[in-house]
């Protein structure tokens, strides 16, 4: 309480978590074996429940405990850049989406939905598939959008591989989109794709 979370390292954090799980067990090497098995504390959190529960000690009690403290870091991270300008909070919304995305299993697809001012009114997840696709209709994200009475879009997903060059697919589907928004009126300001460590912008790319 005194020196706050930056005061403690990663296994002890966990530990304290864990602790709310197994309150009468030792959970040092509980925390030790998930570090281990999964790298570092975020990504602990963001594992699916099955690989969680691969680990030796992790029981239901202790799966349900991380996908709570996940839920909450999300809502945290979220809470940062709902109802805000999106250009002057793009920093926060580079971390909500990293949090939010970067150690999926499967590759994620959603749409960041803006006014007319750029502030962000709704943030949506339209498609979820496998290790190295997802499934996107154009013509259900622009409906969706009229629906929100949006002004612009940012389309974001991951890759689980961890690296977010974009791949033909990725590029048509944006460029489909795109097309499919301006006849409506509607901008794509961007397309994010989250890798591991870093984010790549179509618009920074040049290819919006």
């Amino acid at each position: 309480m005194q020196g706050g979370a930056e005061a403690m390292p990663d296994y002890e954090l966990l530990e304290l978590i864990l602790f709310r799980a197994l309150p009468r067990g030792d959970v040092k090497p509980l925390a030790k074996r998930l570090l281990r098995a999964f790298g570092d504390l975020n990504r602990v959190m963001a594992a699916p429940p099955s690989r969680l529960a691969e680990v030796k000690g992790a029981g239901p009690a202790v799966v349900e405990q991380l996908k709570i403290m996940e839920a909450v870091g999300h809502r945290m991270a979220r809470a940062k850049v709902i109802q805000k300008p999106v250009l002057s909070s793009w920093d926060a919304l580079l971390a909500y989406l990293q949090t939010a995305m970067a150690h999926q299993g499967t590759e994620c697809f959603r749409v960041l939905y803006l006014d007319r001012k750029n502030v962000l009114i709704a943030d949506e997840e339209a498609a979820r598939g496998t290790v190295d696709h997802v499934p996107v209709y154009p013509r259900e994200v622009v409906k969706r959008a009229l629906e929100l009475n949006a002004s612009a879009l940012i389309l974001v997903h991951n890759h689980p591989s961890g690296d977010p060059t974009p791949s033909e697919a990725d590029i048509s589907m944006t460029f489909a989109i795109r097309d499919a928004a301006e006849v409506l009126g509607l901008v794509l300001h961007d397309h994010l794709i989250v890798g591991k460590a870093r984010e790549l912008s179509f618009r920074a790319e040049g290819l919006l």
